[in-house]
């Protein structure tokens, strides 16, 4: 008698199980084991203890620690995408935050406080991007971006990248009437594009989002003056705003784009 044997899941299928659920095809047994451990604050998916007695048996036996994607995950995110290179087709949002001028800011102070001054900005960022659920993608020159999958931000992610440019806007001094500590502007542009991680096994672990969105996206902050958050069409009706016209509206003309987009700008 031949035996029927399951043949084993499609990468882009368990990529686009893991973006779209948060599932890393984790076994349930671990979860509960993870779960009594004690200690806090613990991973998010899996309930591993990063503090406490319980993080040491945590690490020892399952070599978990805070994900360098976001601190609030574990290192399962980084397995995955070393162990399973490749990736899929689902829909997100994307949140870029630029520092406007830094080379003319640059030029007003010497490195070491410039230096400091990103550092800072890189700080106040990303621990927004974590709060908020997002990956977080780049941290690199004078810009930060997260990206926000239905697996970790939720159905809502569109909601939840445009509350957390607000919140990068107000924590670097924006819309408070004094000037901020570091000038920005955000984008968030929301649809479909690839995400994962290129390279063999051996190689690096970054999750990185490919395709038109990404470049719209990074395009939009590049756009945004000092304050402002440029939200797409897109990520704007999917987050389900209501009362669009108590905003400003614009027409941009956007490199590698044929036709203008259209943008909702945002002011805290």
């Amino acid at each position: 008698m031949t035996e029927n044997l399951a043949s084993p899941p499609k990468v882009e299928d368990v990529w686009h199980k893991m973006l779209a659920s948060g599932e890393f095809m984790r076994e349930e047994r671990q979860r509960q084991i993870l779960r009594f451990l004690p200690g806090s604050p613990r991973c998010k998916t899996c309930y591993a203890p990063f503090q406490g007695a319980g993080s040491k048996v945590a690490w020892y036996i399952y070599h978990k620690r805070p994900s360098n994607f976001n601190p609030h995950l574990c290192t399962t995110c980084e397995d995955f995408a070393r162990q399973h290179p490749g990736g899929a087709e689902i829909e997100l949002s994307l949140l870029f935050a630029d520092v406007r001028g830094s080379t003319t800011l640059a030029e007003g102070m010497s490195a070491t406080e410039f230096g400091k001054l990103i550092n800072r900005f890189y700080g106040t960022a990303t621990e927004i991007l974590a709060n908020s659920d997002a990956i977080i993608d780049k941290i690199i020159g004078d810009q930060a971006a997260g990206i926000y999958v239905p697996g970790f931000a939720g159905d809502d992610h569109a909601q939840r990248a445009i509350e957390a440019g607000k919140m990068i806007l107000k924590r670097t001094g924006h819309g408070n009437g004094s000037k901020p500590w570091i000038p920005l502007g955000v984008g968030v542009h929301t649809g479909t594009a690839f995400v994962g991680s290129l390279g063999s096994k051996d190689g690096a672990t970054d999750i990185t989002v490919l395709g038109d969105v990404a470049n719209t996206a990074a395009r939009l902050s590049s756009k945004a003056g000092v304050g402002e958050m440029l939200v797409s069409q897109s990520a704007y009706k999917h987050a389900n705003y209501n009362n669009p016209k108590i905003l400003e509206q614009r027409q941009l003309e956007l490199k590698g784009k044929s036709n203008k987009i259209l943008v909702n700008v945002l002011r805290i």
